[in-house]
């Protein structure tokens, strides 16, 4: 382990109601591991044992899985994720960063969907799934690198709620009312949020307007500050965070 101290992570709990459930739902929101030089399989095997250890009912990565181009450093930490295990799967997006491979390969990602694959983790890209009859999740491309297409991916949609995965905050804009509620990372909190200043970056366009944390405008969702780094290998007052969402029924017929 090159950087031990990148392995330490908060476990942050939520219980929100999500319109159309009809049983109650635990879904594990992990983001940006940015598998790479900084982030190895042993730091990845800590965040899956975390996620397991709290029997969650879905488990949902939302981009930015890698940095690197570099297959020797991508395929041990990525096989490790095969001990996500969720009676209704794991499933992730693209990030921004997850297209270096094609940035610096001339290639595709299906060297890494494929990598994904094996480990039991699916991509949804512009795509969903009823992974429940009270239940569609569906996910959406990168926003930067790829071709999002929120339209497509609630097609086959069939009722009950809506769970929607994309990358960036900055996708919030185009998201439909049907979507009752969106998971997202990119942003990391900031990395490093300095006092009074706040975070030194966000890579959105909107600022810290979507640097963490619960958001009812323009639709209802959730930021994560997501659990690897970008650029350097700190966090400071950003503490990398898995996130467990215990979903419930509204209530409302």
């Amino acid at each position: 382990m090159r950087f031990p101290w990148l392995a330490a992570h908060e476990v942050n709990r939520y219980a929100q109601p999500l319109p159309g459930l009809e049983r109650p739902v635990r879904v594990a929101h992990l983001s940006d591991l940015h598998i790479g030089y900084y982030i190895d399989s042993r730091i990845v095997r800590r965040w899956v044992e975390t996620t397991v250890a709290h029997r969650p009912d879905l488990i949902v990565i939302s981009g930015d899985l890698t940095d690197t181009h570099r297959a020797e450093w991508i395929r041990p930490a990525v096989a490790e994720l095969a001990g996500l295990k969720a009676p209704l799967g794991t499933w992730a997006v693209w990030g921004n960063h997850d297209y270096r491979l094609r940035r610096y390969k001339s290639r595709d990602l299906s060297d890494l969907q494929g990598w994904l694959e094996q480990a039991g983790v699916r991509v949804l890209n512009n795509a969903g799934v009823q992974v429940r009859d009270d239940l569609y999740l569906a996910g959406v491309d990168d926003l930067w690198h790829g071709q999002p297409d929120v339209e497509r991916a609630l097609r086959e949609h069939e009722g009950g709620a809506v769970l929607l995965v994309c990358h960036n905050p900055d996708y919030f804009f185009e998201i439909p009312a049907k979507v009752g509620l969106t998971l997202v990372g990119h942003t990391h909190g900031g990395q490093v949020k300095l006092p009074i200043i706040g975070p030194v970056s966000t890579s959105s366009r909107y600022g810290k307007r979507f640097a963490e944390g619960w958001f009812e405008n323009p639709v209802k969702g959730f930021v994560s500050r997501g659990l690897g780094v970008s650029m350097l290998p700190i966090r400071f007052r950003a503490n990398a965070e898995i996130v467990i969402h215990d979903l419930q029924p509204d209530g409302k017929r």
